[in-house]
């Protein structure tokens, strides 16, 4: 064999090698395309057996707790509006008793003061009386 053809040998033995290998990475490329779908199509099954059952139970939750948040808002609206009419009433009330004893108490300190200028005018009508 000469140096010519045992190059042309090592020519086609390095050849035929790369064939093999485009021929590993091309199947390569398949094997992992079919397994990118196998997972995708896993993935969209457990998305549809578990994960959208689970949304809607959670929404469902999620849903009441807004009603139940609501309800609470307006009840403590209602507990507000009532508290606040309470104490306008009691604001008024404590008005008109503070007037009524104001006028009747006005009316007590002035006949005190009238009984006591009456007394003191007895007093010093008897201390000139006596002086005389």
């Amino acid at each position: 064999m000469n140096t010519l053809e045992a190059t042309n040998i090592l020519l086609i033995v390095i050849a035929a090698v790369m064939v093999l290998e485009l021929i590993m990475v091309i199947a390569g490329g398949i094997v992992a395309l079919l397994v990118y779908r196998r997972v995708m199509t896993l993935i969209d099954e457990i998305e549809q057996r578990h994960l959208a059952p689970t949304m809607v139970r959670v929404n469902a939750i999620l849903d009441d707790a807004r009603q139940v948040s609501a309800r609470v808002r307006a009840e403590a609206d209602r507990v507000d509006a009532a508290i606040q009419s309470t104490m306008d009433r009691i604001d008024d009330t404590a008005g008109r008793v503070r007037s009524t004893v104001r006028a009747r108490t006005d009316r007590i300190a002035g006949c005190i003061r009238g009984a006591r200028a009456a007394i003191e005018a007895l007093l010093r009508q008897r201390t000139r009386s006596s002086e005389l």
